[in-house]
């Protein structure tokens, strides 16, 4: 009785050929500045707007070189020209003239506290 021939194997081929796939997409860079710096970076240019919808033409620089939003920006000075700028000229027009130098509340328990509120007051009117 004869033996049975072994089957031969294919052989594999080791590697596939590559450059004939198609190409991965790169992925899309985000417009939109996110977190704490996310004005600054629209300010600067590298993004193009913050997650509130704000641009570079509705940012600006305050003076402490912070970057705000430029409608909130006059708001601001708006409200502190209408109402607490009159007070606070009194307050420091009332320290001068009662020659208070530091830290000195306003009322309070003090005498001089006592004292610089009403002289304030008075110039505030």
């Amino acid at each position: 009785m004869a033996m049975k021939g072994m089957k031969s194997m294919k052989v594999k081929k080791s590697a596939k050929k590559s450059g004939k796939g198609m190409k991965k997409k790169a992925k899309r860079v985000s417009k939109v500045a996110r977190g704490k710096r996310a004005k600054s970076s629209v300010f600067r240019g590298t993004k193009e707007k913050t997650p509130g919808g704000l641009t570079k033409s509705g940012l600006v620089k305050n003076k402490l070189g912070k970057v705000v939003s430029k409608k909130k920006h006059e708001l601001g000075k708006k409200i502190y020209g209408k109402g607490i700028k009159k007070w606070i000229d009194a307050v420091m027009k009332a320290r001068k003239s009662l020659n208070i130098k530091g830290y000195q509340s306003v009322g309070g328990s003090s005498a001089k506290g006592k004292a610089l509120l009403a002289k304030a007051r008075s110039f505030y009117k």
